[in-house]
């Protein structure tokens, strides 16, 4: 039988924060803070939850605009969200955590592993993006707006798993269904207009000086098939002591589609 989840409210600087929790609170046991896709939430992070919960207490956040937090109606910074996951460890008593994510998330751990030394011991980066120039995160994200409808007001539209598969197999898993389909939709709803804040926060994020402020253990894993796997030499030149793995048959949203094997590599390094 799958763990239960639990879920609260932080109250932070950019004002409540929705969590969700897998895992025994055990005081002084590990914790894996575990952070989202951009245009998701953390009801996209249960499995893994689920997966790491055996093990750890596992926290995972919605970012401010995102699922059930509440919307800001200004543009934040990948530091700002990181800012949130550290907020909402103070709300939980959490003094010191490990820390997980994918794509934006993973850039957030990287936020969370070079500023706040004191507060993250280990860092998992599952699929990290990098755009290499402004003008290709100019190109990269308009390429994806193109593939995400909206209506005439700017709200998100509905996607079939077909229209997916036709318009943007690289963002697919490999594996994809109509069920996973409409959790991204549902995602996306509830962030509304405010969709891009994430991207946006991609774009200015500093990849390269991030990593290279990482002093903790760090793991870098992608998916065999991952778009920007091949940066992966790149972002490990500018922190020469992280480890590289490989999820075999794996793509985009790893961490729900392959929650255990995400979950499996993270134990042996976190351990």
């Amino acid at each position: 039988m799958p763990l239960p989840i639990e879920r609260g409210l932080a109250k932070t600087f950019a004002g409540h924060i929705h969590w969700r929790a897998c895992g025994p609170e055990v005081p002084g046991a590990p914790v894996v803070m575990v952070s989202h896709i951009n245009q998701q939430s953390s009801a996209l992070m249960v499995e893994l939850l689920q997966a790491l919960g055996a093990h750890y207490r596992a926290v995972a956040i919605d970012y401010p605009s995102h699922g059930n937090s509440d919307h800001i109606d200004w543009q934040p910074r990948i530091e700002d969200y990181a800012r949130a996951v550290i907020e909402t460890m103070d709300s939980l008593g959490i003094e010191r955590a490990f820390a997980l994510g994918e794509a934006v998330g993973a850039a957030v751990s990287i936020a969370l592993g070079g500023g706040w030394r004191d507060r993250i011991d280990k860092v998992v980066l599952v699929n990290t993006p990098y755009f290499s120039d402004d003008a290709t995160a100019t190109k990269d994200i308009a390429d994806i707006a193109a593939v995400r409808p909206q209506d005439s007001t700017g709200f998100p539209a509905p996607r079939s798993i077909d229209f997916l598969l036709t318009k943007d197999p690289e963002h697919a898993p490999m594996q994809p269904t109509q069920d996973w389909m409409d959790r991204i939709n549902v995602a996306q709803f509830e962030i509304g207009r405010d969709r891009w804040q994430a991207m946006q926060a991609l774009a200015r994020f500093d990849t390269l000086a991030g990593m290279q402020s990482l002093a903790c253990p760090t793991l870098m894993l992608y998916g065999e098939h991952f778009i920007y796997g091949r940066h992966r030499a790149l972002l490990q030149a500018r922190c020469p002591h992280a480890r590289i793995e490989t999820i075999a048959n794996g793509r985009f949203c790893m961490t729900w589609e392959r929650a255990i094997d995400v979950a499996d590599h993270a134990r042996r390094f976190l351990t």
